[in-house]
C-alpha cells in the first residue's frame, strides 16, 4: 500500500474527512467485512432474532392475555435480553476499536491485518469499557442533576424557565461529549488509560469541536434516516400481515443487524480519520510521522 504522506492542514475539514473515510473503507473491503461480521452483524442478528421472537409471541390482538402472561416467563427473557445486550455491548467495543486500529494503520501507508486488530482491541478491552463506564455515570449523574434542578425550579418559575436551564445544561453536556469523542482512538495508539486518553481527548479536539459536531450531527442524521426506512418497512410488513412470520423474522433480524453494522461502521472509521486529522491540525504530523511515533 502506498504511503499517504499530506500537507498540514490548516484545519479540521468534514469533507477530508468523509473523503478519507470512505477511501479507507474503500481500501479494505475484506477486513472491514470480516470484522463487521465478527464483532456486529453476527452478535446483533441473535439479539434482534431473539427480541423478534419475544415480539412476534405477542398477541397484540388480544390485550387480556399480554395482560396475564407468566411473571417468571417475563424476567427470564427480560434476564435473558439483558444478558444479550451486555455482551453485544462488550463485542461493540471490540468492533469499535479494531476499526480504529485498521483506519489508523491504513493512513500510516500499511495494510491492515485483522488479527493485529483483534489482538489491540482485545489488549485495549478493559481500559475502553472502563472509559464507557465513565461516560455512561457522567450521563445518568448529569440526569439526575437536571431532574433534581427541574423538580426545584418548576414549582416557583413554571415550565419556560427550566426548559431555559436545560437548554443551558445541554449545550455544555455536547462541548463534553464532543471534547472526548477521539477518545478512543488515542487509547488504541498513545496507551495513555482512561482518563489521560480522554485529556487528551479534549487537548486534540480544541478549536475544532464544532467542525466535529457537523461530522457527528450529519453522521447521526444519516443513521436515523437509514434505521428509520428500515423500521417504516419492517411495520409497513408487520401492519399488512398483522404477525411475524419465520421468514419475516428472519429478514427483519437480518436488515436490522445490517443497518446497526453500516452505521457503526462509518461512525468508528469517521472517529479514528478524524483522530489522525486533528493531530496534523494541531501538531503537524504527517502520517508517515505519526506511523512512526505509533510504531
Amino acid at each position: 500500500m502506498v504511503s499517504t504522506t499530506l500537507e498540514r492542514p490548516d484545519k479540521y475539514r468534514i469533507g477530508r474527512v468523509f473523503s478519507n473515510s470512505f477511501a479507507v473503507i474503500g481500501r479494505n473491503p475484506g477486513l472491514l467485512v470480516g470484522l463487521a461480521a465478527l464483532f456486529s452483524a453476527l452478535p446483533a442478528l441473535v439479539l434482534n432474532l431473539w427480541n423478534y421472537r419475544n415480539f412476534a409471541k405477542l398477541d397484540f390482538a388480544d390485550p387480556e392475555s399480554m395482560a396475564v402472561a407468566d411473571p417468571s416467563a417475563i424476567l427470564g427473557n427480560s434476564l435473558i435480553s439483558m444478558a444479550f445486550g451486555l455482551i453485544y455491548f462488550a463485542l461493540a467495543l471490540l468492533f469499535q476499536s479494531s476499526l480504529v486500529r485498521a483506519t489508523i494503520e491504513d493512513l500510516n501507508g500499511k495494510r491492515p491485518a485483522i488479527g493485529d486488530c483483534i489482538q489491540i482491541a482485545l489488549r485495549c478491552m478493559f481500559p475502553t469499557l472502563g472509559m464507557g463506564l465513565v461516560v455512561f455515570l457522567t450521563m445518568i449523574l448529569a440526569l439526575v442533576v437536571t431532574m433534581f434542578v427541574a423538580g426545584m425550579l418548576i414549582p416557583v418559575f413554571g415550565n419556560i424557565i427550566v426548559f431555559i436551564a436545560f437548554i443551558a445544561l445541554v449545550v455544555p453536556g455536547i462541548m463534553l461529549f464532543l471534547g472526548i469523542s477521539v477518545s478512543v482512538p488515542v487509547l488504541i495508539q498513545e496507551r495513555l488509560g482512561v482518563f489521560g486518553s480522554m485529556s487528551r481527548s479534549r487537548v486534540l479536539t480544541k478549536g475544532s469541536r464544532w467542525s466535529l459536531f457537523g461530522l457527528l450531527l450529519v453522521l447521526f442524521l444519516a443513521a436515523i434516516a437509514i434505521q428509520m426506512a428500515f423500521a417504516l418497512l419492517f411495520g409497513f410488513t408487520f401492519a399488512i400481515t398483522g404477525s411475524l412470520s419465520t421468514v419475516g423474522l428472519v429478514v427483519g433480524a437480518i436488515g436490522s443487524a445490517l443497518v446497526s453494522t453500516v452505521v457503526s461502521t462509518l461512525m468508528s472509521v469517521a472517529i479514528a480519520v478524524s483522530y489522525v486529522e486533528l493531530r496534523q491540525v494541531r501538531e503537524g504530523n504527517s502520517v508517515d510521522e505519526l506511523a512512526e511515533i505509533f510504531s
